[in-house]
């Protein structure tokens, strides 16, 4: 017998010795809610934040507390993450942001992406014999474009000084903070592969070793570099000593980016792109990220009465994956930097196209492989995600990455981060949209996401994890609107990843690839998977992205965060 049949049978709260239960389940179900839910939406009426880590979202908090905007909120709530959470992200990295403006009722779109070095061309990787681009050390390095879109977005949306929305992640830095668990693993994974790059070890390995559960990392160099930028602006960064430290460091290591790249580089605003899923606005930002490939995945699944299936069904999860594919495949051959190629992005969301792609699909049948599509006939990936909501109204979508976890390795000495490595995701192959160039912005795996209802704001959220992204978008959308779950529980429910579809790097997908399914889904499901011809695996290795969303409801507001990670939402 469950615990919870004892209490539906009125006799409240009692504990029992395991020796008097001996064969009994000690299920810790809740009361209200799916069993697999860890706990309660967050509800305030003034101000919500939502990050992957406890401290960020206090931060936040005392942001909007004095008076901040959400935009404040989330620079302080990311600057920290920078500190706590050097295993996802960084000011070494990139920067992508939806923020809603509540004075205007508009959506603002912010691309902070960088772009790779003027002075190295693709002919060069080609004579020395490489077929990719490295993963870490000094190629893979691209301008990081965080600092620059934090003032961007503060020039237009900050209410507070700079100096008051750094101070608590400069305090913290020099104070010190316990390292949680999940972080301490992620840590540890990271290290090995990169503690022979020159300055890692310094500042990331104190004492020799990664900082285990529970002890206290300090970054100095990092409270002087935030306090820096806090004082001088940008420029200290990009066009400043800082800059010259990271180009000359990595130029005495083999890299090419030069002084010149970072004074040179600019922050994007770009317009978000949407498609309409069942009455419901979703946005996403346009390429060089692939946040449209959810809007591809929603455009396909909208033909089909998934609320009758259900969720845990072999119909829609088979429907789901044939959709991955068939978007990813065009994400594969499309998504780029636009100011290199003619991105057809309105084609690839239109619901005609949708249409041509959906007869690929085979109901009862997993597919091996298949083509792109042609949107020319109709005319036409580690990461943290943060949320914030101000008591006026506002709202702000980002995340921020540094790319496979902690990125290049690469640090530059005295300033207490570690550089991106997005450079990876070019292709060297000549004539692709996402084939390598200087100064070219690469293919993005980091998307915020937004939805409006009614041209009102009804939700801002965002799953990390590289490809698993605009997958994980896709089911929490799918458990919100078709299966009616609540916020929370549309994260915590199981999630499924298809591993194996081509990538804009030039790897092509041909046997079908790997569907990974969390623990939670009936073997009934996971038989009839593999009767269709899925290749089915049950693991969960921590590559099911990691989820954090506010919701507007009327006069108040809901939050929830990723129960995989050590997440956190609070309001007040």
């Amino acid at each position: 017998m469950r615990i919870s049949s004892f209490r539906r049978a009125g006799l409240g709260l009692f504990f029992l010795s395991a020796t008097l239960v001996s064969g009994m389940s000690m299920s810790a179900d809740r009361v209200t809610g799916p069993e697999f839910v860890t706990r309660s939406e967050v509800m305030a009426t003034h101000g919500m934040a939502a990050t992957s880590h406890p401290l960020a979202t206090q931060v936040a908090l005392d942001i909007l507390k004095a008076g901040g905007s959400a935009v404040d909120a989330a620079i302080a709530a990311n600057a920290m993450l920078g500190l706590v959470e050097p295993t996802g992200c960084g000011i070494g990295g990139d920067l992508f942001a939806i923020v809603w403006d509540a004075e205007s009722k508009q959506l603002r779109g912010l691309n902070a992406s960088g772009r790779s070095p003027r002075g190295l061309e693709l002919q060069w990787f080609l004579d020395n014999g490489y077929e990719s681009i490295p993963k870490l050390g000094p190629l893979p390095v691209s301008v990081p474009g965080t600092v620059d879109g934090w003032f961007e977005l503060h020039e237009r949306f900050g209410r507070l000084p700079m100096q008051k929305v750094l101070a608590p992640a400069i305090r913290y830095a020099w104070e010190g903070v316990p390292v949680p668990e999940v972080i301490a693993y992620y840590w540890e994974k990271n290290a090995e592969q990169r503690q022979q790059y020159p300055g890692f070890a310094e500042v990331f390995m104190p004492g020799g070793r990664v900082p285990a559960k529970g002890e206290v990392f300090r970054n100095p160099a990092l409270a002087n570099t935030y306090a820096r930028i806090a004082d001088e602006g940008r420029d200290v960064f990009y066009r400043g000593e800082m800059a010259r430290t990271m180009a000359d460091y990595l130029q005495a290591n083999g890299g090419f980016l030069a002084y010149e790249d970072f004074a040179a580089h600019r922050s994007e605003w770009v317009d978000p792109v949407s498609t309409n899923y069942r009455g419901y606005d979703v946005w996403q930002l346009p390429p060089n990220t692939q946040g449209i490939a959810a809007l591809q995945m929603l455009n396909i699944l909208e033909a089909w009465d998934i609320a009758a299936m259900g969720f845990d069904s072999p119909d829609y999860l088979h429907l789901l994956v044939e959709a991955k594919k068939l978007a990813f495949e065009d994400r594969a051959r499309f998504y780029a930097d636009p100011a290199f190629s003619d991105i057809p992005t309105g084609a690839l969301i239109s619901k005609d196209y949708a249409e041509r792609r959906r007869a690929l699909i085979d109901v009862e049948k997993a597919a091996e492989a298949f083509p792109h599509g042609d949107p020319a006939v109709l005319g036409q990936g580690d990461t943290i995600y943060l949320t914030v909501a101000d008591d006026d109204g506002n709202m702000v979508s980002l995340i921020q990455s540094n790319y496979r976890g902690m990125g290049s390795g690469m640090t530059p000495p005295g300033l207490g981060f570690g550089l991106q490595n997005r450079g990876e995701m070019f292709t060297l192959e000549p004539g692709h949209p996402n084939v390598y160039a200087p100064a070219k912005r690469p293919f993005h795996t980091i998307i915020p996401a937004f939805v409006t209802r009614d041209g009102k704001p009804w939700l801002s959220f965002g799953v990390m994890g590289g490809g698993m992204q605009p997958q994980g978008h896709v089911q929490v959308l799918v458990n919100l609107i078709d299966f009616g779950m609540n916020l929370q529980a549309a994260g915590d429910a199981p999630r499924v990843r298809h591993d194996g579809s081509s990538e804009p790097t030039g790897e092509r997908m041909t046997d079908g690839g790997v569907v990974r399914l969390e623990k939670g889904f009936p073997a009934a499901a996971i038989e009839e998977l593999q009767r269709r011809g899925h290749r089915v695996e049950v693991a969960n290795d921590g590559g099911y992205g990691g989820y954090q969303a506010i919701r507007r409801d009327g006069e108040v507001w809901v939050g929830a965060s990723e129960s995989r990670k050590d997440g956190h939402a609070a309001g007040y």
